[in-house]
């Protein structure tokens, strides 16, 4: 054992609720409320160091446990629940060793909590794995903060042999035999990256668009969000299930967009197409691409990528392979994206990208991050309207992973009332300019994230 491995000590956990600015659709179904789960975190070290750690993040059950036979009140209170037994699980760990080690250790535990709520709960469907990621990452956030602050260093200063006994190997298999972290996360983060903005299904693009003005003095149009923010990046939420709104929805997209950037005197500008896996096959996909070839060929050139199209469960559907949109742009896997086994399955169906979340946990994400670079792959970082300490958290791991192309980061639009808190602390990640989050700023202890002074309800 290390001298720096660390034992969990102490484990709490509260909640914030907060109402939608303007209400998301996902997969067919509108968001207009989150519950952030936040988790502080006690580790010491056997000579009896002692240090806090904070995580936090959404829980975003209608996109980590979507059901068509559930109510939005069920699966969150699932989640809630598997909150309350992973806090158990990390209390009952009693090794000593890394933030990743231990996560590493627990995960097994993890899902197995989650088969058992579902079965106590007598859930119509069980806890996704996705779901089990997302419950546990400000658990382990709060476990890699900690960590960090205990040693006085940015977490990404810790995943070397100083402080990791394992090389990646161990974690990812015999294709990273004697291959170390640290080589594929870097300790300074990038002074700035691109931010995309959420151009949802219900969003309107112009004032025609606008059915209910919501006046609190924030853009209520695409083209307002583009001056106000200086956006470059523009992310589309299509439907994937109505060919001629999706391809009326990019056109209608791009010509507002182009008539923007032109009076501002931008000349390059990038789109990034989310189907939430509603394409019922690839065809749906290539019809689509030659469709809006048609309708508006130079949009096709601003396209960066595409998130995965179809449906989540890639073992199920061998089929829908991406080959042939693949050769175009980058495809990149997202939901579907809860291990290694997943990225390799990924891969061998055409998918070229990966998108990486803080939502899966920080463990998680970094070892993605290494095996999607192993392979040569796209990636972006995307969020799950993470606002506060989940942003920071977000745009850190996108700081510090080389090759990332830009961030999601649509909390600002939704939930403002959230990023309040911090916005005063963090400006270059709350306060957008030139369409950059300035990520140079993320050299604090830990995850960097220092949460306003609010008591959580102890779980010891």
């Amino acid at each position: 054992m290390k001298s720096t491995a660390v034992q969990i000590q102490q484990i709490q956990i509260g909640y914030e609720e907060y109402r939608y600015r303007t209400p998301i659709k996902f997969g067919g179904a509108a968001v207009d409320r989150v519950t952030l789960l936040n988790v502080d975190c006690t580790v010491r070290t056997a000579d009896g160091g002692l240090a806090q750690g904070f995580g936090s993040m959404p829980l975003g059950n209608v996109w980590s446990f979507p059901s068509r036979v559930m109510p939005y009140e069920k699966t969150l209170e699932a989640m809630k629940r598997l909150a309350d037994r992973i806090a158990q699980i990390s209390l009952d760990c009693r090794e000593f060793g890394h933030p990743i080690d231990l996560t590493w250790a627990m995960e097994e535990r993890l899902m197995q909590a989650a088969s058992e709520l579902s079965r106590e709960m007598r859930l119509p469907e069980p806890i996704p794995p996705l779901c089990t990621l997302v419950t546990a990452s400000p658990f382990d956030a709060a476990l890699h903060d900690a960590f960090g602050k205990l040693h006085g260093l940015n977490c990404y200063y810790t995943y070397g042999p100083e402080f990791l006994s394992h090389d990646l190997g161990h974690y990812l298999g015999e294709d990273f035999r004697g291959e170390r972290l640290q080589d594929y996360v870097s300790r300074h983060p990038q002074p700035s990256l691109p931010l995309y903005h959420l151009v949802g299904a219900l969003d309107p693009i112009e004032d025609a668009d606008i059915a209910t003005r919501v006046a609190d003095g924030l853009p209520e149009t695409l083209a307002q969000w583009i001056v106000f923010n200086g956006l470059t990046h523009l992310k589309i939420k299509l439907d994937g299930r109505d060919l001629a709104w999706d391809v009326n929805r990019v056109v209608h997209v791009d010509r507002a967009a182009t008539r923007t950037q032109r009076k501002l005197g931008v000349s390059e500008w990038f789109y990034s197409l989310d189907f939430n896996e509603r394409c019922q096959d690839v065809s749906y996909l290539v019809e689509f691409l030659s469709k809006l070839r048609e309708a508006a060929p130079q949009t096709l050139s601003r396209i960066q990528y595409i998130e995965q199209p179809t449906a989540r469960d890639l073992k199920s559907h061998r089929d829908q392979r991406m080959h042939e949109v693949s050769r175009l742009l980058p495809v990149v896997i997202d939901e579907s994206l809860v291990g290694l086994e997943s990225l390799r399955l990924a891969r061998e169906l055409g998918y070229t990208g990966a998108a990486l979340k803080a939502c899966k946990g920080q463990t998680q994400s970094i070892l993605m991050a290494a095996g999607a670079q192993k392979y040569g792959m796209f990636l972006c970082v995307q969020d799950l309207t993470c606002p506060g300490a989940s942003l920071i958290h977000s745009a850190g791991l996108a700081a510090h992973v080389p090759g990332v192309a830009a961030i999601e980061a649509n909390a600002r639009q939704y939930v403002p009332a959230a990023n309040a808190p911090w916005a005063d602390r963090f400006p270059g990640i709350f306060s957008i300019t030139n369409g950059m989050l300035r990520t140079g700023t993320l050299t604090g202890l830990g995850l960097g994230a220092v949460p306003p002074s609010s008591p959580a309800p102890s779980r010891e």
